[in-house]
């Protein structure tokens, strides 16, 4: 099991799903993913408003939360890690990007606030404290990549450079398409896909994807629609591997991927 015990600022290190009914999520992914998600003690229940965390053999793998207010909608978020969750957002501002949440302490386990880049994608950080993030990556049911998808790929690269130091670097796939790796002191920490240049229709608004690892596309679609979910896209090849985008009973989206043996072999 590829086990993770901190995260280098300006690495995606956690990923939440809001929903409006957290007990249909955890049946539907604890089927598809095989995650076990306990309830909280009584006491810490109270303080982080019913917050439950999956986990894969002990492992946390995901975050889950009902909705709370009025005005939300299905979707998961990815949340990067900094080391001053004050000055990225003080960053953010700057580059042009939106403050949803201000920096926000949780218990003692880390700082966690929620912006939106200028194109419109959601995304947090978590600041951590005693939590780093995912304790599990890269194993089947885990977290595997996070992807921004962007109307604005040259706006994009502007602002998460200024924020996290991030580097683009535009890989050329064959076909006419090209797939951007996001990369931090060489390392690639996750990617971006121009809806523009991939004719993505305009009702598709920009987003940051979630991928999690999955031992069999196919196996996978086959959980999705007997469980309630819906196949969006897949299954197609990746340099990855074999990918299937789907919608969950509520209505959020995802990924999923079968790492091929290369990818299983270089992965973190």
């Amino acid at each position: 099991m590829s086990q993770r015990t901190s995260y280098a600022p300006g690495t995606p290190c956690w990923v939440e799903l809001s929903t409006p009914d957290i007990e249909a999520a955890i049946a539907f992914y604890s089927g598809l993913l095989g995650w076990d998600v306990p309830e909280q003690p009584p006491e810490i229940a109270e303080q982080t408003g019913g917050y439950r965390r999956a986990t894969l053999a002990g492992a946390d793998a995901a975050g889950m939360m009902q909705f709370t207010q009025e005005g939300q909608f299905p979707a998961w978020t990815t949340y990067v890690s900094v080391e001053d969750a004050d000055a990225t957002a003080a960053a953010v501002r700057e580059a042009g990007g939106n403050v949803i949440v201000e920096p926000m302490a949780v218990m003692d386990l880390g700082t966690m606030s929620v912006f939106s880049d200028p194109g419109g994608a959601v995304f947090g950080t978590w600041q951590p404290g005693t939590f780093a993030g995912a304790g599990v990556v890269n194993e089947a049911g885990a977290l595997s990549w996070n992807e921004l998808n962007t109307r604005d790929a040259e706006g994009a690269a502007g602002f998460y450079s200024a924020v996290f130091g991030w580097r683009f670097d535009r890989n050329e796939l064959g076909a006419g398409e090209t797939y951007t790796s996001l990369m931090l002191d060489g390392d690639p920490v996750g990617g971006m896909l121009d809806l523009v240049e991939r004719n993505v229709p305009d009702e598709v608004p920009p987003h940051w994807q979630v991928y999690f690892v999955v031992e069999d596309v196919d196996a996978a679609i086959e959980n999705v629609n007997g469980s309630g979910g819906s196949v969006m896209m897949g299954p197609i090849e990746s340099p990855a591997g074999p990918v299937a985008i789907f919608r969950d009973p509520a209505g959020a989206p995802f990924a999923v991927v079968a790492l091929n043996e290369t990818t299983r072999e270089n992965a973190p």
